[in-house]
């Protein structure tokens, strides 16, 4: 079942938010039919002014904790805070998000026969003890953690996605997004690489949690998007789950000294301790979407940081 070169109706979750908003910019591209939902608790209206005008684009504030009952050939799952510092804020509701969510957008696609896509993340690995991470690993969480409500919550939505493929024969697909970055990144969503730039472009000192050694692979947000969109184009059958990211892997010195290359800031380096169970390595093994989906990321860091230094020029007093 493919919908390459069909105009289809589209629902993307989260539409509002950083990934969402790139997510309907491509698919209005390809000349979608797209209903963007969002409750802006991290999503951002300015984040999709440009569409509100267009004819095939459509926006309804609404919190998938709650049904939702709509017509749709194709659901996009990406609804839920996704940063630390927005995940933690609320984090019994970051939990109902993931779950209830899943519930909700699952039993709309059973409905209504649609295609569903979960954006699930690469923190259902945890803090690894395999490296770098394939999708056959189970991944080495804490459930009682500050972070679980997250990682748990994510890897229980993972749970009932197979469970209503296997019960009810639903069409869906789980993707495994590990760090993304790019314009339309919330300036205080505290992920390192929005950290970096903007305590940089503000001259402010540039916190390094640990050591700094610290590993993490950075993907473009256009390379994301478009492995998004193969991964919802295979067929049927195919679920998943497959990681999508850059295999490239940075300590954290070596992208604070990036970003103050680039930035050209003369802000300090100051190291603070290591939050609980931040992992110390974050990697994907992309060997399955280079085989099903023909894909890998083509955004270098260089090139990606430039990208989104410029776009936070705009939005950084």
């Amino acid at each position: 079942m493919s919908f390459e070169g069909d105009r289809v109706k589209v629902l993307v979750t989260g539409g509002a938010g950083f990934l969402g908003s790139h997510l309907c910019d491509r698919l209005i591209a390809a000349g979608h039919e797209v209903l963007c939902v969002d409750n802006y608790f991290t999503g951002s209206r300015r984040n999709i002014a440009h569409l509100l005008a267009h004819p095939m684009f459509e926006v309804a504030r609404h919190d998938v904790t709650f049904p939702l009952y709509v017509e749709t050939d194709q659901i996009f799952n990406l609804a839920c805070p996704a940063s630390p510092v927005h995940y933690q804020h609320d984090p019994v509701q970051t939990t109902k998000t993931s779950v209830h969510g899943a519930i909700n957008m699952l039993g709309l696609a059973k409905r209504v026969k649609a295609r569903i896509l979960q954006a699930s993340t690469s923190e259902v690995y945890g803090d690894p003890d395999v490296h770098p991470q394939p999708e056959g690993y189970w991944g080495r969480v804490n459930p009682i953690g500050i972070r679980s409500c997250y990682d748990e919550g994510k890897r229980c939505a993972e749970t009932l996605f197979f469970d209503y493929y296997r019960q009810h024969n639903v069409d869906i697909k789980v993707m495994r997004i590990f760090n993304t970055y790019g314009p339309r990144m919330h300036p205080s969503d505290g992920r390192v690489v929005s950290n970096f730039i903007v305590q940089a472009l503000r001259g402010e000192d540039i916190t390094i949690y640990g050591d700094g050694q610290q590993t993490r692979s950075f993907c473009y947000v256009d390379d994301l998007i478009e492995g998004m969109l193969r991964l919802m184009d295979t067929e049927a059958g195919f679920t998943g789950p497959v990681n999508i990211g850059n295999p490239g892997e940075f300590t954290m010195l070596e992208l604070a000294e990036l970003v103050l290359s680039l930035t050209g800031s003369k802000s300090k380096l100051v190291f603070q301790p290591l939050p609980s169970d931040d992992p110390r390595q974050r990697q994907p093994d992309i060997t399955v979407a280079k085989e099903k989906l023909g894909w890998e990321p083509q955004v270098p860091l260089r090139d990606g940081l430039e990208r989104t230094i410029a776009y936070f020029k705009t939005v950084v007093g």
